[in-house]
């Protein structure tokens, strides 16, 4: 597995923060980030988001916080994914 570094929170005070990653193989972003708090995800799992889909958070998944001044960081994740991705069909 590859994975190409796209960014870390600007605001990082050298330990664990969020960050963002690409997988080479798959063009996948890797997010790290904060675990959502109880609210925000009592909220989503109890929500249907879409008609007749299953509500609830599987356990093998998790709802984790990116602060919004990684925008920046996210976009060019999405454009290096979508290169790779891109390149890898051709």
């Amino acid at each position: 597995m590859t994975l190409r570094f796209v960014g870390i929170d600007p605001n990082t005070g050298g330990e664990g923060s969020p960050t963002v990653w690409v997988e080479e193989q798959s063009a996948d972003l890797v997010l790290q980030g904060e675990e959502a708090e109880a609210l925000l995800q009592q909220v989503i799992g109890n929500t249907e988001w879409v008609p007749g889909h299953a509500t609830g958070i599987p356990d093998h998944e998790r709802v984790i916080r990116i602060p919004a001044r990684m925008v920046p960081i996210l976009r060019e994740a999405c454009d290096v994914a979508e290169r790779t991705h891109r390149d890898a069909v051709r």
